[in-house]
């Protein structure tokens, strides 16, 4: 008789163990899952200007007080500056962008100065006509 309760508690005790270890292997898991994280840098209705759309994504680094002449490019689109500090004249428009900041580019007559103490980047994203 003794040996029966013996193995029955010792069941009770080994399924209980076994329990406890699966509640705590869940919470383990659930806490080396980082959440995703999305957020929307910047939304902008566009109008395109034919159903083929040619599509590039251009990395510029401005050195160190760069300044480019005035010029456009082949479309419009947004842009991201990956590191520095950038002033934009577009439009008749000055504005100051940093690391992070994400802006659309019209694809108007513009210039673009590195105005911060070290190489600036940028990532274009350009949306054109296909030729």
């Amino acid at each position: 008789m003794l040996k029966i309760k013996t193995i029955k508690s010792a069941g009770l005790i080994l399924v209980t163990f076994t329990a406890v270890l699966f509640m705590m292997s869940k919470t383990v898991s659930a806490e080396e899952k980082p959440a995703l994280n999305k957020t929307v840098l910047l939304a902008q209705e566009l109008e395109l200007s034919s159903k083929n759309v040619n599509t590039k994504i251009i990395r510029v680094i401005f050195p160190v007080a760069f300044k480019t002449p005035w010029h456009t490019h082949e479309g419009p689109g947004p842009r991201y500056v990956v590191k520095g500090k950038l002033k934009v004249i577009e439009g008749g428009k000055t504005n100051t962008y940093s690391v992070g900041d994400v802006f659309w580019e019209s694809g108007d007559l513009m210039s673009v100065e590195n105005v911060g103490e070290e190489a600036a980047e940028l990532i274009i994203f350009e949306l054109a006509s296909a030729k």
